[in-house]
């Protein structure tokens, strides 16, 4: 078997993030890990670096790690903890935060490789809801 793909859901808030963590570890399957970094350091409204940093590291299994920013600042933060640490198995996605997380979850679940979910995940911003 292969290591899976592990997601990483950068927001704002804490609450955002992690009720959409419990979302997509219902949709998802045990086996894919995913992490949360939502507001900063000291719980406020804001995104922290140190807790990027930290949720791609708890989350590499090996299979690589996308990172999902939910907008503005968590965009910014997510892409500089990337750029002082740049790995070619870590992806930023620029897709849509929940239908993105849940895309991924479920396709790295079938045990897809890296490229194939941080796809689903931004191909997520072209599904209709009506």
């Amino acid at each position: 078997m292969t290591a899976p793909v592990g997601i990483v859901l950068v927001s704002h808030s804490t609450e955002l993030a992690s009720g959409l963590r419990l979302l997509v570890e219902q949709i998802g399957s045990e086996d894919v890990p995913v992490a949360t970094a939502g507001g900063t350091d000291d719980g406020r409204i804001g995104t922290s670096y140190d807790l990027v940093l930290k949720a791609i590291k708890d989350v590499d299994r090996g299979g690589g790690v996308i990172v999902l920013p939910d907008l503005g600042s968590s965009v910014l933060t997510a892409r500089t903890v990337l750029e002082d640490h740049p790995r070619t198995d870590v992806v930023l996605i620029d897709g849509p935060f929940v239908e993105g997380a849940v895309a991924a979850a479920v396709t790295a679940a079938s045990g897809a490789d890296l490229q194939t979910v941080a796809d689903a995940a931004r191909e997520a911003r072209n599904v209709f809801k009506l």
